[in-house]
């Protein structure tokens, strides 16, 4: 959402929309980090303000299916998924990120995304949603693929970018090296940027889509 600010020199008010960057990589300088730093130059160029949270080396544990979450609103463990919440809670927009084991994404990261998105009940309808993978050659799509499913079902508009957003590196800081990688990171915030404003200008003019009573359906009845 738009938080206000005051802007000293034109004394007016301006307002700031904000994206949560949440990596998984577990490595200091990592090639998830470049990635993110260049989308964060254009974020910064378009207003927008960034908070990354680094997760990669955190203990979080996978979902135990408890309900906890639907009577207290929060995750019965309280770590790093429930600091989270209220960050994602206020953003624009969320920017997942992870390198890829076993041509799917970090277990930490995929842990703390399930418990993140089964936990938190505020609506996220109308977040925009982007993920990154990196790889050293292979198992990308697959990863694009898994992370990108947390944003369509939680009706969030996935943003793309002029290639799938993928960057290649094995050692800490070879992305760098990756031209069309970067070039696929800096026109993913910009196409963000673009979707989180345009959003928020549609809002005003005509609201959010009108909304159904959920059906939940079983395949054994």
């Amino acid at each position: 959402m738009f938080r206000r600010a005051q802007n000293e020199k034109l004394g007016g008010v301006i307002y700031i929309m904000k994206v949560l960057m949440i990596n998984g990589s577990p490595r200091k300088g990592s090639n998830c980090g470049i990635a993110l730093g260049e989308m964060k130059k254009i974020f910064k160029e378009a207003g927008i303000e960034c908070t990354e949270v680094v997760i990669g080396n955190e203990s979080i544990r996978g979902c135990i299916a408890c309900h906890f979450c639907k009577s207290a609103g929060r995750c019965v463990f309280d770590d790093e998924v429930n600091k989270l919440a209220p960050l994602f809670e206020e953003a624009d927009g969320l920017v997942i990120a992870s390198p890829v084991y076993y041509a799917s994404a970090n277990s930490t990261l995929t842990a703390c995304l399930d418990r993140l998105f089964y936990s938190t009940p505020f609506d996220k309808t109308m977040k925009v949603g982007a993920s990154v993978v990196c790889a050293r050659r292979g198992g990308c799509s697959s990863t694009f693929d898994q992370l990108n499913k947390y944003f369509t079902l939680s009706g969030m508009p996935v943003a793309s970018s002029q290639y799938w957003n993928s960057i290649h590196g094995l050692l800490p800081g070879e992305a760098e090296q990756d031209e069309e990688g970067m070039q696929t990171m800096r026109t993913l915030a910009r196409n963000m940027a673009f979707l989180m404003k345009s959003i928020e200008l549609g809002k005003k003019e005509f609201g959010l889509p009108e909304t159904e009573e959920r059906v939940a359906t079983h395949f054994i009845r």
